[in-house]
């Protein structure tokens, strides 16, 4: 099945609307739950979510989704259960769902197998993010392959030439680091962010998402009057964790993220 991306960010923009990327990881706080919360996301207003495969060497991740990665493997979670954890959550839920890993476990799993067990599990796309553009023609092609789509990050850092080629790679969407340094909250976006997102439109027609730092409907807001989405990670992470034996969790999840995506809306 091709990737639900494209046709998820065109219907957006036809409402003037941004998208709510929401990221959690696949296993935390709990294997068994992780479809249901899926699920429950996108009902509560996320128009993507972002699922880590959790691994052992964090790279771009702060402390909280860390943190979250080795709860889940130390839960046993394996790049085989998360894809069947999205298998379980396409019963429930048509969002679509860009899986979020290390190039290093895909390339162990076998890049063709990988991309095939992705789409046959029902994912769109997949941010590799220690996989450079000038390396990721294999993956390229078996991605493409199968209709999964390959979102590559712009960083505050990238050249010119090199946000260009980022550009030209990513299918589904570009993912805009907003900030140099790791994932977690901020309390304020970075005052040379549209420039950022100027370079990145200059480039390319691909949608433009950014993450890193958005944790509250005020920053949400703040970039969706820029990019076509806001991609909010460590705050949902950090509050699925805290509430894991809340009674009133699934309530109190619906009114955290219908907040965030209530602020996508343009007026």
């Amino acid at each position: 099945m091709p990737s639900r991306l494209p046709q998820t960010f065109a219907a957006l923009k036809n409402k003037n609307e941004g998208a709510l990327v929401a990221f959690l990881t696949a296993g935390d706080p709990g294997v068994e739950s992780t479809p249901d919360l899926i699920a429950l996301i996108a009902e509560a207003g996320a128009d993507v979510v972002e699922l880590g495969i959790p691994y052992s060497d964090p790279l771009a991740d702060g402390p909280i989704i860390q943190a979250s990665s080795q709860r889940a493997l130390d839960r046993g979670v394996t790049p085989p259960m998360s894809l069947d954890l999205v298998r379980q959550a396409r019963e429930k839920t048509q969002v679509p769902i860009v899986l979020m890993t290390s190039y290093n476990l895909v390339w162990i799993y076998g890049l063709e197998r990988f991309a095939k067990d992705a789409a046959e599990a029902g994912a769109d796309g997949a941010i590799l993010t220690d996989l450079p553009p000038e390396e990721a023609e294999p993956w390229k092609a078996a991605a493409q392959a199968h209709g999964i789509s390959t979102v590559f990050l712009v960083a505050p850092t990238s050249t010119t030439e090199r946000i260009a080629r980022i550009a030209g790679s990513s299918t589904g969407f570009v993912y805009c680091v907003s900030r140099t340094g790791v994932t977690g909250a901020r309390k304020e976006m970075p005052a040379d962010l549209p420039q950022l997102i100027d370079q990145i439109r200059a480039a390319t027609d691909t949608p433009v998402c950014v993450g890193f730092g958005v944790s509250n409907p005020e920053h949400v807001a703040q970039v969706c009057a820029m990019a076509d989405g806001a991609v909010v990670g460590s705050k949902l992470v950090e509050f699925l964790h805290q509430n894991a034996d809340n009674p009133g969790r699934d309530a109190a999840v619906r009114d955290l993220v219908s907040g965030w995506k209530a602020a996508t809306r343009r007026f």
